[in-house]
């Protein structure tokens, strides 16, 4: 676990609410905060930015939410705290569950994925938000402009395809991301292959439903033609089980079980997660996507992020040919101007001559289910 150093912390602290929410002396800030005492986030976190607010001139307001197991609407009242606010931050889950909602778009929200004080502290936190706004619109350009997409790991991920339906230039999220650790997801059509599971199916933050995930003991084969899941290769007793979780899914919400959405990777070399994924699966879901070594499919539900996601540890991506990211590490300078963007800004370097590596592996190297 990184140092959480009271500095760090104030750095960490001062980058999500001057660099990425522009929070001025005399705004409002509106922190939306847990009240469940085994709760997602560090409760600290929410003592450590209000203290750093105050001390930037700004005025807060603290508003405390409970798990919402469904995924709904703000109530009436958080919808006119956060209408009356400069800035509402989210440290509840709820803010990942509305992130993709589009209530209240015209105001400044922003999810933070730092989930306590030592992520917050650690170069996930610290680097400069704005230049990861730069390298994801670097990824986005050469996303956008790809004639195909290659993807592999080795679990034996093989899919591949042209994006279809990408802008290099349209929103994902009426929230801002804080860190920012993801490039734009591509959509499904348009690429088709298979997507190797091991350990687990589990949620996406969207909704809360039990149980959340599933174990695969073996790999099994997730094959896909464009926004389809077409069939599973594995053993019977893992085949069965995905068959299964995905049927009690789709059916519990009413949706389209085996669509399959979108995909991005990590693109922060800072996210890392320490404990084994199994542990809290709910807390490794919605955070340690941000890790170059993860790439992450949205499924089950024809709408992002959709209800189940597929994980692949270490991807390679090709782009038209280029490995961009090799064995689980994105190499910025392979991108038409990434080597700019490292030799402007010393720390993005260090972080991706560095990388943090854990990202909720178990002792075997594997990201296994428990």
């Amino acid at each position: 676990m990184y140092d959480a150093s009271q500095t760090r912390i104030t750095a960490g602290a001062r980058n999500l609410l001057i660099n990425c929410a522009e929070c001025r002396p005399g705004q409002l800030l509106l922190v939306v905060h847990e009240t469940e005492a085994d709760g997602y986030y560090d409760p600290e976190l929410t003592t450590e930015i209000v203290k750093n607010a105050q001390e930037l001139g700004l005025h807060t307001e603290l508003y405390g939410v409970p798990l919402l197991r469904d995924v709904s609407d703000p109530s009436a009242i958080l919808k006119s705290k956060i209408e009356a606010a400069d800035c509402t931050l989210y440290l509840a889950r709820l803010g990942d569950q509305l992130r993709f909602r589009g209530d209240g778009a015209s105001t400044n929200q922003i999810i933070s994925y730092a989930l306590d004080r030592e992520m917050l502290a650690s170069p996930f936190g610290t680097i400069d938000y704005r230049v990861f706004e730069e390298l994801k619109n670097l990824v986005n350009r050469a996303v956008a402009r790809a004639s195909e997409i290659h993807v592999t790991c080795p679990a034996g991920t093989d899919f591949r395809g042209r994006p279809m339906e990408f802008s290099e230039t349209s929103g994902d999220t009426i929230l801002k991301r804080f860190p920012l650790s993801i490039f734009t997801p591509i959509p499904a059509r348009g690429f088709s292959g298979r997507i190797a599971q091991n350990g687990f199916l589990t949620g996406t933050g969207s909704n809360y439903y039990l149980p959340w995930s599933c174990e695969i003991r073996e790999t099994l084969f997730v094959n896909f033609e464009d926004s389809r899941i077409t069939g599973f290769d594995g053993t019977q007793r893992d085949m069965e089980a995905a068959k299964k979780h995905y049927e009690f899914v789709g059916n519990k919400y009413g949706i389209d079980t085996y669509c399959v959405h979108s995909w991005h990777a990590g693109i922060h070399p800072g996210c890392e997660f320490v404990e084994p994924a199994g542990r809290y699966f709910e807390r490794w879901s919605g955070s340690a996507f941000g890790n170059p070594r993860l790439l992450h499919f949205h499924t089950c539900g024809d709408y992002p992020p959709g209800e189940i996601s597929l994980n692949l540890l270490d991807p390679t991506v090709r782009i038209d040919g280029v490995e961009i990211w090799q064995d689980g590490r994105l190499i910025p300078d392979r991108l038409p101007g990434g080597r700019e963007l490292l030799g402007a800004n010393p720390e993005l370097y260090a972080a991706f001559q560095d990388p943090a590596t854990r990202v909720g592996q178990s002792e075997s190297g594997r990201l296994v289910y428990g």
